[in-house]
């Protein structure tokens, strides 16, 4: 993703995608392990939204480690109305194109807004990919948002210094014929 365009589009997209895949969400899934493994899918769901919470509180002037990146306990089907409720919100905090030449106060520093939404379309697009190896949906993620959001990702996080203050492990091997969404989550450590 090129951090000197408008990356809220992407994240509505990649918003988009995210929703459909919480609409598949059932009772029975959300004690299952995540690619994420410090998440089971209970607990990655309340760390997307909960970020989405995060990106908004920035957007509106706030610092990220004011607040965490997740929810409370929600109940088993409030998933979909919480993420509504989020993305209303967030929308709302990044409405002014203005917010995007400003600074803003993110989990990695101090950067242009635009910056910060474009993080957070690498989170949402990588999360997507999360949910829906654990729900074993045959869902198709969007190709685009993840090329954009590899892009981002090996720019912006180098292979090297993984873990302590650098949330991600290894980069992992992916398949020559993974698609990009797939080399995304080996390149932030994921097993794929």
């Amino acid at each position: 993703m090129d951090t000197t365009q408008d990356p809220r589009q992407p994240y509505l997209l990649a918003l988009g995608q995210l929703e459909k895949l919480i609409g598949e969400v059932t009772p029975e899934t959300l004690g299952r392990p995540t690619p994420c493994t410090e998440y089971d899918l209970r607990q990655l769901l309340g760390h997307v939204v909960g970020g989405m919470h995060r990106l908004a509180y920035i957007g509106e002037g706030g610092r990220a480690e004011d607040v965490p990146a997740a929810t409370g306990d929600l109940a088993d089907d409030a998933w979909p109305a919480a993420f509504d409720r989020a993305r209303a919100r967030v929308t709302a905090a990044w409405a002014d194109d203005a917010k995007l030449d400003r600074p803003a106060f993110a989990p990695w520093g101090e950067v242009p807004g635009r910056a910060a939404v474009g993080g957070y379309v690498m989170e949402a697009v990588t999360h997507s990919w999360d949910i829906a190896r654990t729900l074993g949906s045959g869902h198709a993620l969007d190709e685009q948002l993840a090329e954009g959001a590899l892009a981002a990702a090996t720019a912006m996080l180098p292979a090297e210094n993984r873990g302590g203050p650098v949330p991600f492990g290894p980069v992992r091997p992916a398949p020559a014929d993974a698609d990009a969404t797939t080399r995304l989550a080996a390149w932030l450590g994921r097993e794929v």
